[in-house]
């Protein structure tokens, strides 16, 4: 058994690119930075603050959710798998790409948390839950016992 299990924290970077596959099947993209924070060592060598970037990746449910109310600079707390993908560009050159594919997302950031919940009428949808896989949920039985986690 193995787990691809990404979880970050971390402030929108741009706003979400959204596009439409067939008539109802939206992607959503957007960037999100993590931190750490600079420090200094025991013996005076200041180490600065590092700065990562991540592409985020949404369909269905939760990407129209992201279009909807997620904005640059929001607070975010991300679940999801990494993947990886190359592909050759324009020019002929190869390019490797790194996404995580959330399947959760949550704003961390009470005034966002709040705007995205008041401007929901009754006819709206409720934020999308997580999508269940039968595959990524826990196996039961005796074989389960013996999992670490």
């Amino acid at each position: 058994m193995s787990v691809n299990k990404v979880i970050l924290i971390g402030h929108v970077g741009r706003a979400p690119e959204v596009r439409y596959f067939d008539t109802d099947l939206p992607m959503a993209r957007f960037s999100l930075a993590t931190s750490e924070r600079g420090f200094t060592t025991a013996d005076g060598k200041a180490v600065p603050e590092r700065t990562e970037w991540h592409t985020i990746v949404t369909y269905r449910a939760l990407a129209k959710w992201v279009e909807n109310y997620v904005r640059r600079g929001n607070l975010l707390y991300v679940e999801g798998k990494i993947r990886y993908r190359n592909y050759t560009d324009q020019t002929g050159v190869k390019r490797d790409v790194t996404e995580i594919y959330a399947d959760r997302i949550d704003f961390l950031n009470a005034s966002a948390r709040e705007e995205a919940t008041s401007s929901q009428t009754p006819a709206a949808p409720e934020r999308p839950k997580a999508p269940t896989d039968a595959i990524y949920q826990r196996p039961s039985g005796p074989a389960a016992d013996e999992l670490p986690f």
